[in-house]
């Protein structure tokens, strides 16, 4: 049986604003196995990159997190910033969205790739690039010995982001977080990246969270899947049943707004309104002034997020009700 890399207790990611203070994350927990991938899907500004950055330790000066992050029985909330550095980029390592970004305009890839190495497995310089460039190829980069001699304006956006991959894999990390990697590529360099993030999670067994607002991404790749609306989340289980059979109406709402191969052209179904202000959310359940099935105890009281019959956890008081509708629908 695979061990628990990534153990999440009660992970609030609380914001100091001038005259107020805003939680982005609140209560967030899941356990994360060696080789198992982790969807977390929610609409921008539903807490999803903000709780792994405070995981990383890398939030804005005015963030801060509290609760459990355990990588390998390591706490990591809390932890001294230089011993977060020894292991950032090593056994816990992320992807950002934009690689052009994330990569620095003034040094050719080999100097950065290989001052990870440097660092974290204390290589020589030849060593080093040696196991760079092996890497690029491994993360299918043709021509890896004119791509390692590059600087990043000089490689394409699906380059770029192969390099960022390569990288994040260098030491080998137990987990690698994605934050929205395939956003800025089109359709057919996504597809090869869901391809090589499934290959590379059976070649290394590292955990891999794929933070995304697509499901697309999610149904090929994931094997569990957290989706998080307002801070919170509100509905994990496998992907199957997230899939299948959503419980939760912003799943379900989520599911109907996503084209499907398999269905009749015609108009989506979206969901109705704007996320919430993290400021100002309304009382009891968040999702309430954009809900179908919403009633007077979601005007006055917030859901727990609880364990069901089918093993899933689910934040509503009317699950069963969503049930049924999936069914008709």
């Amino acid at each position: 049986m695979a061990e628990t890399v990534l153990d999440v207790k009660g992970l609030t990611v609380t914001f100091e604003l001038h005259d107020r203070e805003v939680h982005a994350v609140t209560d967030m927990n899941f356990s994360l196995k060696a080789g198992e991938t982790l969807a977390v899907v929610g609409e921008s500004g539903s807490g999803k990159s903000q709780a792994f950055l405070s995981i990383m330790g890398l939030l804005a000066r005015n963030g801060r997190a509290t609760g459990s992050a355990k990588l390998a029985g390591t706490e990591l909330v809390g932890m001294n910033p230089r011993q977060l550095d020894e292991i950032r980029g090593k056994d816990i390592a992320m992807i950002f969205q934009d690689p052009m970004t994330s990569l620095n305009p003034y040094m050719r890839i080999s100097e950065q790739m290989v001052e990870v190495l440097e660092r974290h497995k204390r290589m020589k310089p030849a060593e080093a690039l040696e196991r760079a460039r092996t890497m690029l190829e491994t993360v299918r980069l043709p021509d890896a010995k004119r791509v390692i001699r590059a600087y990043p304006h000089e490689l394409s956006g699906g380059q770029r982001q192969r390099v960022m991959i390569a990288m994040a894999l260098l030491c080998e990390p137990k987990v690698l977080i994605a934050d929205e990697p395939t956003t800025a590529l089109d359709v057919t360099v996504q597809a090869q990246m869901l391809k090589l993030f499934e290959e590379l999670t059976d070649t290394f067994d590292t955990a891999l969270v794929m933070i995304t607002h697509d499901l697309g991404v999610v149904a090929g790749l994931a094997d569990q899947m957290m989706v998080m609306y307002a801070g919170r989340a509100v509905e994990k289980g496998t992907v199957d049943e997230l899939f299948y059979s959503p419980r939760h109406p912003y799943t379900l709402g989520l599911l109907h707004s996503t084209p499907r191969v398999e269905a009749k052209l015609g108009r989506l179904d979206p969901v109705k309104g704007l996320p919430p202000n993290l400021t100002h959310l309304p009382p009891g359940c968040a999702f309430n002034p954009r809900c179908a099935f919403k009633t007077e105890q979601c005007l006055k009281e917030r859901p727990a997020l609880i364990p069901r019959a089918d093993g899933r956890v689910t934040a509503c008081f009317h699950d069963d009700a969503v049930k049924e509708r999936e069914k008709v629908a």
